[in-house]
């Protein structure tokens, strides 16, 4: 098969190198790509969010799968067009991607159809904002309506932060309208599957960590690591594939919308059992770095079923072992991440048992420099949480990274 990668993060550098090793894929391409993925594919001069220049090169190309990899293409309505030229495509149409684009549709999409979430009010402005926060005693999270990079939510303690949160998002594009919601507490747990709308493949459960700083302090991020698989006990489990991801297909099914894609479900396991906090329409950034090196099945194969409405269900296969990934960043992140940071990884790519994908980095004469908020992440593979947790942390100590952040608690 000949493939076309949209993307140019940490996320799509994992899902290009799960794709290379397929026995199925003839030619990859990456647009735009980064030079850490050169060695993987071929970098296309051309804009993701152009639909029009996205479908000429598919066609010109023969492109047998177009790979949709972060969110803003699909909000651009590429998906779409190029399935409009008869193309095949992993990624979901821009009406079923709202699930992600707008956090009011998604809270909407949940309450008509009974999935368990906190109660919410979509917020056309600040005063309805600090309102609904009010309501809630304080304790809130204020999300902005629109995509915000995975930086648009605040958890809030008090009145006073929620007033702090409402202000700053307010003054964003994403956050003209804003949704602001009971605080859930309990564990966090990302489950990730692979739907066509009627069937869905889940991938192992994973653990984000999105908060900057170690004990979970300091604002969110797009993510700071994950781990994977992230142990669940039955009845939970089961909770969660009969009150979350059966009635998501459900009303995917009853609303007519077109989801052939990753779909992204962020889980809060509260003492009254886990809750939907929120959907993302594609694979999640830390987790895919996290959970893709575990699977046995093959991703293209996965990808192209989804693609033709062919999906088989059911849970995907393993490799026996667990993944821990942590994400460098550069100083400043996330508020205003300062680029420079020369980079030696060495040391660490010649570890076994040990991955490095780059989100924001470039190629120089003396080696790499970092290009961007989050920098790299760092995988390390062991039997087990532990000893994977291990070998990553050991991998960060053998690079020179003078000055990138990052958490020791993941």
């Amino acid at each position: 098969m000949r493939v076309l990668l949209l993307g140019s993060g940490g996320r799509e550098h994992a899902i290009a190198r799960s794709l290379s090793q397929s026995p199925r894929l003839k030619k990859l391409w990456v647009a735009p790509g980064s030079d850490a993925m050169a060695g993987l594919a071929e970098r296309a001069a051309l804009d993701m969010l152009d639909a029009s220049a996205v479908t000429r090169f598919s066609a010109q190309n023969h492109v047998d799968l177009l790979f949709i990899g972060p969110e803003a293409p699909l909000a651009a309505g590429v998906s779409d067009a190029v399935r409009a030229a008869g193309l095949a495509v992993f990624g979901p149409s821009q009406a079923a991607s709202r699930l992600e684009t707008s956090k009011a549709f998604a809270k909407d999409f949940m309450a008509r159809h009974s999935i368990p979430t906190a109660r919410a009010r979509a917020c056309a402005g600040a005063a309805e904002a600090v309102a609904a926060a009010r309501s809630f005693g304080g304790l809130c999270a204020v999300k902005a309506d629109g995509l915000a990079a995975g930086k648009g939510v605040v958890v809030c303690r008090s009145l006073a932060e929620a007033e702090t949160a409402v202000d700053t998002i307010s003054a964003t594009a994403a956050g003209k309208t804003m949704v602001v919601e009971e605080l859930l507490t309990g564990p966090e747990l990302t489950v990730m599957i692979i739907t066509d709308g009627r069937a869905c493949a889940v991938l192992p459960p994973s653990r984000d960590h999105k908060r900057l700083q170690d004990g979970d302090h300091g604002p969110n991020t797009g993510g700071m690591g994950a781990i994977a698989p992230v142990p669940v006990p039955a009845e939970t489990w089961k909770k969660i594939q009969d009150e979350i991801l059966a009635p998501t297909l459900a009303g995917l099914a009853k609303d007519g919308l077109d989801y052939r894609g990753a779909l992204y479900a962020g889980i809060m396991l509260t003492p009254t059992g886990p809750k939907l906090l929120e959907y993302n329409a594609r694979f999640g950034d830390p987790e895919t770095q996290a959970v893709l090196p575990l699977l046995a099945d093959d991703l293209l194969t996965l990808a192209a079923d989804c693609a033709a409405g062919k999906l088989k269900g059911g849970p995907v296969a393993l490799k026996p072992g667990a993944c821990v990934a942590i994400t460098l960043a550069s100083p400043g992140y996330p508020e205003s991440p300062k680029a420079g940071t020369e980079l030696d990884l060495a040391g660490a790519e010649s570890l076994s048992d040990v991955l490095v994908f780059h989100a924001g980095t470039k190629r120089v004469s003396s080696g790499w420099i970092a290009t961007g908020g989050r920098v790299l992440t760092v995988v390390g593979q062991g039997p087990d949480l532990a000893q994977a947790r291990q070998k990553a942390y050991e991998a960060i100590t053998k690079m020179k990274v003078t000055g990138l952040h990052y958490r020791r608690d993941i």
